[in-house]
């Protein structure tokens, strides 16, 4: 390896997929569920819509059964 690397002259490409990663919504959501997850950010530093994402994707993966879908809303 390089003692030194000269990134001046390096160009960047934008990532071909990047699109395919993720897709914008837009949902609403409580105040309250907002500010949990928020809460959580400040101890764990991960952005809150990163972690509310991570949630969804984990009970996606877990195939959890939403117990409480019986055609009404859920509330805090």
């Amino acid at each position: 390896m390089r003692k030194e690397y000269d990134f001046a002259k390096m160009q960047g490409k934008p990532n071909p997929y990047a699109k395919l990663l993720k897709k914008r919504i837009t949902i609403n959501v409580s105040t309250q569920i907002i500010d949990y997850f928020k809460a959580i950010e400040t101890s764990s530093g991960i952005p809150y819509q990163s972690l509310i994402c991570s949630y969804l994707a984990d009970c996606a993966i877990q195939k959890r059964k939403i117990a409480w879908a019986s055609g009404r809303q859920a509330t805090l």
